[in-house]
């Protein structure tokens, strides 16, 4: 189908009106189905009258006590499904064991039968982000003392950036459940706290674990020092103003997500949170009077004027996930976002960005250039700290490596290590 169905910019029970239309013509109970991840948008469906039952199966894989932690009043505990497809859909399509991103433990549960550590330990975990709180919650729950130092206001790492564009909202729940996680389990959570080399050798700590993330990637092109030019943390973080014309260098998920975020008006409740404006966009018939129920898009147009650069001649976001990267393709697409490939970029100046495009040089006369070319591993406190102290470190999540940042990667990673300890 050229329509999303299940993928997370799909807003929630977007499909239910399907099982409405035609349960008031059938004897037989009617299953409503497609992005239900929550117990209470479960129930108020049935309230409804939508449906008489309703199915949920990736919700399942991320959380497999989903009904017992509703039935018992513990809805924030529930680690919900985002929707991502990334270890699910994306694993089974490449013939790869079925898995989740939220919870790697699905599917592989006989890997985790550990339910305590022989010889508990005190550890610090530098940095609050994917990895480093996931190997927390775990750690704890095997029986170590666990405390975590985060240099920046508030955890989840780049999870904030994801939460923050159109259609990846559900990003809100898994740092929801980091949140109640961490305060179920009564690990300390430093925040605004910078430790140094001096200040962990002084600790009496057993193990540290270093998760302390990224750094955007700063390409080398004349003039990339200008005004003009901002990179992606400046634009979600501290919210610089963006112009009405922009050019984004790089074109992997963070490019595809920033051209999304600049897309989007941002008067307008984005359509991954309005059924009705998802229907629109995607030419969605309720009615049924076009054939296959497919009617024409009127979707919105972007916002901005937006080129989305790369160097590479291959498919923009050849890498973005396989059941959901001709979603992301077709929806800036159709939002007339312009996709430039085998680009050389040649300098920045008061007139924008100048670039040889086949052969060709042009300039694109734009009001701001947004960096998004990638990232390199922040780890220089680990390096300094073990070259130093004998005691046992550990670098997970992006701070080991930090080419296309990989969630999936750093959970699973920061949970094999607290079993591994």
């Amino acid at each position: 189908a050229r329509v999303p169905t299940i993928a997370t910019m799909v807003p929630r029970g977007a499909f239910t009106w399907i099982t409405n239309r035609i349960k008031p013509h059938l004897s037989i109970p009617v299953v409503t189905t497609n992005r239900i991840n929550d117990p209470l948008q479960a129930e108020a469906i049935l309230a409804n009258g939508d449906a008489d039952m309703v199915s949920m199966a990736r919700p399942f894989l991320a959380d497999p006590y989903l009904m017992q932690k509703a039935q018992d009043g513990n809805e924030d505990q529930i680690n919900t499904c985002i929707g991502c497809n990334q270890a699910c859909l994306d694993h089974v399509f490449k013939r790869m064991i079925c898995s989740c991103l939220v919870n790697p433990k699905a599917c592989h549960e006989t890997e985790f039968e550990k339910t305590q550590s022989n010889t508990p330990k005190k550890l610090a975990v530098i940095g609050a982000g994917p990895a480093g709180i996931s190997f927390a919650i775990e750690a704890k729950k095997l029986g170590h003392d666990v405390i975590i130092y985060e240099a920046k206001n508030q955890i989840g790492g780049q999870f904030n950036i994801a939460k923050q564009i159109p259609g990846k909202e559900e990003f809100h729940q898994t740092i929801r459940y980091f949140k109640t996680m961490l305060e179920l389990l009564a690990i300390p959570v430093k925040l605004n706290t910078t430790v140094d080399t001096e200040y962990l050798k002084n600790s009496s700590y057993d193990e540290f674990i270093f998760s302390t993330g990224i750094i955007p990637r700063t390409p080398e092109i004349k003039g990339i020092d200008h005004p003009k030019v901002l990179s992606y943390p400046e634009v979600l973080f501290d919210k610089k103003e963006v112009g009405e014309s922009v050019a984004i260098i790089g074109a992997g998920g963070i490019g595809f997500d920033m051209a999304e975020f600049l897309a989007h008006n941002p008067n307008h409740k984005p359509t991954s949170l309005d059924k009705e404006a998802f229907l629109k966009e995607w030419g969605i018939d309720t009615e049924y009077n076009s054939p296959g129920a497919l009617a024409k898009k009127e979707g919105a147009p972007s916002f901005r004027k937006i080129y989305l650069i790369q160097r590479k001649e291959t498919k923009h976001g050849k890498n973005l996930g396989k059941t959901t990267g001709w979603i992301h393709r077709q929806s800036i697409t159709d939002k007339g976002v312009i996709m430039l490939g085998g680009v050389n970029y040649e300098s920045i100046d008061d007139n924008g960005l100048h670039i040889n495009h086949i052969g060709k040089s042009q300039c694109l006369k734009v009001d701001n250039i947004v960096i998004c070319a990638g990232q390199t591993s922040e780890n220089k406190l680990y390096k300094e700290f073990s070259d130093q102290d004998s005691r046992k470190c550990h670098l997970i999540g992006g701070a080991e490596m930090a080419m296309e940042i990989d969630a999936k990667r750093a959970i699973d990673q920061g949970i094999r290590l607290a079993y591994s300890l």
